[in-house]
C-alpha cells in the first residue's frame, strides 16, 4: 500500500514531464527550441519535437506568405510632380534562426516595422528616378519589380524573403488635388459659359428668323387680302354699275333706302331737315318715285 502511494505521484510527475517535453509543429509554422535565450534546435518540418522541460522553450513563427501594408509616402519624380504612393508587399520568413537573431523577442511586429522602412526607402528611390508619367502609366510593373529586387537584399538580413511589391494607389497630395479640382471646375464652368453663349446666339438667330418670317407672312397675307378686297370692290362696283345701267330709278331707290337705314340707325337718332328736302323724295312720292 505504501509502495503504491509512493509510485502514484512519481508516475504523475513522469507523465507531466514527458508531456511537457513534447511539442507539435504545424505545417503552417516553424519552431525554434531556445535554451536560456539561445537557439538550440530549429524545427522546420511538421511533426513532433522534443525539448527539455523547464529549461528549454519553444517559439513558433508563421511559415506562410504574409502581407504588409506600407505606410503611404510622398515621392517626387523627375518632373517635380509630387505624388502620394500607397503600396503593400508580400513576404515570407525564410531563415527562422536569423529572423530570431535580427528581431529578438519582438517577433513579426518588429520585423514588419523594419521591413516597412526598407520598402519606403526603396520605393522613394526607385520612383524618384522616373517621371510621374511612367508611375501613372499602366506599364509600371517594371517599377514594382525594381522596388522588390532592391528590397530583397536588405530584407535578407532579417531572415525574410520579399516575394512581391505592389502599388495600390498613386494620387496627388491633398493640396494638389484641391488645386486640380478647382482648375477642372473652372475649366468646366468656362466651357459651360461658352456653351450658354453659343446657345443664346443660336436662339437669337432663330428668334430673328422667326420674326422675319412672321413679318413676311403677315405682309404677304395683307397684300393678298388687299388684292382680294380690291377685286371684290371692283366686282361689287361692276355689279352696281350693271344694275344702275339696267334700271336707274331702282338703283336710286335702293341707295335712298340704304341712306335712310344709315341715317336712322340707333334708338335716339334725330334729324333736323327741311320738309321739302330731297332726302325725303321717295317718302313723299305716292307712287314710290322721286318727284
Amino acid at each position: 500500500m505504501r509502495k503504491t502511494t509512493f509510485l502514484l505521484p512519481v508516475l504523475v510527475i513522469a507523465i507531466v514531464v514527458g508531456l511537457s517535453s513534447i511539442f507539435i509543429v504545424d505545417e503552417r509554422e516553424k519552431a525554434l527550441v531556445l535554451q536560456f535565450g539561445r537557439v538550440v534546435t530549429v524545427k522546420e518540418e511538421p511533426g513532433l519535437g522534443f525539448k527539455i522541460p523547464l529549461i528549454q522553450e519553444v517559439v513558433r513563427y508563421d511559415d506562410r506568405i504574409l502581407s504588409i501594408d506600407v505606410e503611404p509616402l510622398e515621392v517626387t519624380p523627375l518632373d517635380d510632380r509630387r505624388l502620394v504612393v500607397d503600396a503593400f508587399a508580400r513576404y515570407r520568413i525564410s531563415d527562422v534562426e536569423q529572423f530570431r537573431q535580427a528581431v529578438g523577442v519582438g517577433g513579426i511586429p518588429v520585423a514588419e516595422d523594419r521591413l516597412d522602412r526598407i520598402l519606403r526607402a526603396e520605393t522613394r528611390e526607385v520612383l524618384g528616378s522616373v517621371s510621374s508619367k511612367d508611375i501613372l502609366s499602366s506599364d509600371r510593373a517594371a517599377l514594382m519589380l525594381r522596388i522588390r529586387n532592391s528590397a530583397i537584399a536588405e530584407a535578407r538580413a532579417l531572415g525574410v524573403d520579399v516575394i512581391d511589391v505592389r502599388l495600390k494607389a498613386t494620387d496627388l497630395p491633398q493640396a494638389n488635388l484641391e488645386a486640380t479640382f478647382a482648375r477642372m471646375q473652372a475649366e468646366r464652368e468656362r466651357e459651360a459659359t461658352d456653351e450658354r453663349a453659343r446657345g443664346n446666339e443660336a436662339a437669337q438667330r432663330v428668334r430673328a428668323q422667326a420674326d422675319r418670317t412672321v413679318v413676311e407672312l403677315v405682309s404677304e397675307a395683307r397684300r393678298e387680302a388687299e388684292i382680294i378686297r380690291g377685286e371684290a370692290d371692283a366686282e361689287r362696283n361692276a355689279i352696281f354699275a350693271e344694275a344702275f345701267g339696267r334700271d336707274p330709278e331702282f338703283f336710286e331707290f335702293y341707295r335712298s333706302l340704304t341712306a335712310y337705314e344709315r341715317a336712322l340707325d340707333g334708338s335716339n337718332s334725330s334729324l333736323v331737315m327741311s320738309p321739302d328736302s330731297e332726302f325725303f323724295n321717295f317718302l313723299k312720292s305716292s307712287g314710290g318715285k322721286a318727284e
